[in-house]
């Protein structure tokens, strides 16, 4: 989904989230949420359930498994600490390298903002990592719009020349609170359907679209 409107828009940053956007780390999640769960006392998850838990927003997940939110803080710091632990597994989405090294030719500035460490990002990104010019990791579960203002005041631009990428419903509302753009990836933790009822300004169903939308198909070939 490209609504001309957004197409025509001039952005100058897009700044992405990682997990489910850059890098695919839902199967990592999920093997591993259900040893969190018995650590931190609360529900466990059916795999059945996967489906439906994309529907819904973090803090529906967070009520629908029980979690309540001084627990949140310490899962989440646990979670990073897995995540750690496991880095050099992790393996960015097909044609995220690609699309990375078309919107840095076409000049514009790249940021990733997560919830995940800098030097798990960087491990994933491998020679991509360059391409970033913005880190702003470690964000809380629900702290990235200040995150996202802080990347655009350091690549001096503002909001509205901001594009945020994310895969989570979550990722539209800091874009909101920060008064930028949100871009939605169906490739994801959220599903499409759910991503879509935020009104992103792209509902890009593969990596190649992004630069696809942003750039347009240099020679019409990419």
């Amino acid at each position: 989904m490209i609504p001309e409107d957004a197409a025509a828009a001039s952005y100058r940053l897009v700044a992405f989230d990682f997990d489910g956007t850059l890098a695919d780390t839902f199967p990592w999640f999920c093997a591993n949420l259900n040893d969190v769960a018995a650590r931190y006392r609360f529900r466990r998850v059916a795999a059945s359930e996967s489906e439906r838990l994309r529907g819904l927003s973090a803090r529906a997940i967070l009520k629908d498994l029980g979690i309540p939110a001084w627990k949140v803080p310490l899962i989440a710091r646990h979670m990073r600490a897995l995540a750690t632990r496991d880095a050099p597994q992790v393996r960015l989405f097909t044609g995220i390298p690609e699309m990375l090294a078309g919107l840095d030719a076409a000049g514009f500035t790249l940021a990733v903002v997560s919830s995940n460490s800098e030097a798990n990002v960087r491990c994933a990104l491998g020679a991509s990592a360059g391409r970033i010019r913005h880190y702003a990791c470690g964000a809380s579960l629900f702290g990235k719009a200040r995150h996202l203002r802080a990347v655009a005041r350091a690549a001096g631009v503002e909001p509205a020349a901001l594009l945020a990428v994310g895969d989570e419903i979550r990722d539209a509302d800091a874009a909101a609170q920060a008064r930028c753009a949100f871009a939605a990836v169906a490739w994801g933790y959220n599903s499409p359907e759910a991503l879509a009822s935020t009104g992103p300004a792209f509902l890009f169903a593969e990596p190649g679209d992004v630069a696809r939308a942003l750039v347009g198909p240099p020679g019409g070939a990419y």
